[in-house]
């Protein structure tokens, strides 16, 4: 299960964390379907990229919730 840390005595939601990784992730999917030539069939790019995002940050939290 997901806690808050404490840093300074001051309490940090694991998405400060999660939320990084989620996003470096996704620009690295972005990068490869860019590099293959794959990003040109995707319609609406903004929102297959919000997507991705959503994708990794819930499987981010999966894998490391328990």
């Amino acid at each position: 299960m997901l806690h808050e840390m404490s840093i300074g005595g001051m309490l940090f939601s694991p998405f400060v964390v999660l939320v990084p990784l989620a996003f470096i992730l996704a620009a690295i999917t972005r990068g490869v379907l860019h590099y293959t030539g794959l990003r040109r069939y995707i319609w609406k790019k903004a929102w297959f990229d919000v997507a991705v995002f959503v994708c990794c940050l819930a499987a981010i939290v999966y894998l490391f919730g328990n």
